[in-house]
């Protein structure tokens, strides 16, 4: 294959991945908005709109999304759901989902537990590993350590981790909102904002035939447009 096709099919694929972001996105803001469409008095919806920002979505999409949510426009109507279940070594895995068919998505979901060497659990069975976290991440470029340590922790967050590019800022769910808010005023570039399940319990998977088979499963589920977010509770490097 010739130079040409190989770049128009990076781009294709590179295209269908930003349209499937953008779904996952929209419906995101649907569910928030259906607590009210102003953003000032939803931080919920607040959130769901910078980050659908963050990846590049138009703003015509986001005001769809918004009144679709609202009322305004007739619509989809999403339910959010979570799924429990181990992968290859027993590796604790955690799926999130919005979804307008709650049997399509179970279906997909256990299909590919089942064809991966893991297998679909009742509810509560790994969540105890994990601990419901605020995440902010922010890029860390040409910034003070202390004096964002400071805005944060002021504004009622429990850490901030400092990584090689970037500062993990940790909070309470309860106080997510508000720790967001005072993160942005202060002008910081937040890179990820998310209400997160943290593992608390680490598993440590060697085998390579098992970090393959847990690699596809988690990547098949993350393609899927009705899961939001995957969630397991060991060290995989997956891009």
């Amino acid at each position: 294959m010739g130079r040409h096709g190989t770049i128009a099919n990076r781009k294709s694929a590179q295209d269908s991945k930003r349209s499937a972001m953008f779904t996952k996105y929209s419906r995101q803001i649907i569910v928030a908005a259906k607590g009210g469409g102003d953003p000032e008095f939803n931080p919920s919806l607040r959130v769901a709109i910078d980050k659908a920002k963050g990846i590049g979505m138009p703003n015509d999409n986001i005001n769809r999304a918004i009144k679709k949510g609202t009322g305004e426009l007739g619509g989809e109507s999403y339910e959010e759901l979570q799924f429990e279940g181990y992968g290859p070594s027993g590796v604790a895995v955690i799926v999130e989902a919005l979804t307008d068919n709650k049997n399509r998505t179970a279906s997909f979901v256990r299909s590919v537990f089942d064809k991966n060497g893991g297998n679909l659990g009742t509810p509560g069975c790994v969540s105890y590993m994990f601990s419901r976290k605020g995440v902010i991440i922010i890029d860390s470029e040409d910034l003070d350590e202390d004096e964002v340590m400071m805005v944060a922790l002021d504004a009622g967050a429990d850490d901030m981790i400092v990584n090689d590019d970037n500062f993990e800022i940790r909070t309470e769910p309860s106080a997510f909102n508000e720790v967001h808010q005072a993160i942005k005023d202060a002008g910081y570039d937040i890179v990820e904002a998310e209400i997160e399940h943290i593992p608390s319990m680490e598993a440590n998977v060697t085998d390579e035939n098992a970090i393959k088979s847990l690699t596809k499963l988690i990547t098949s589920l993350e393609d899927n447009d009705d899961v939001q977010k995957v969630y397991y509770n060991c060290d995989l490097d997956i891009e």
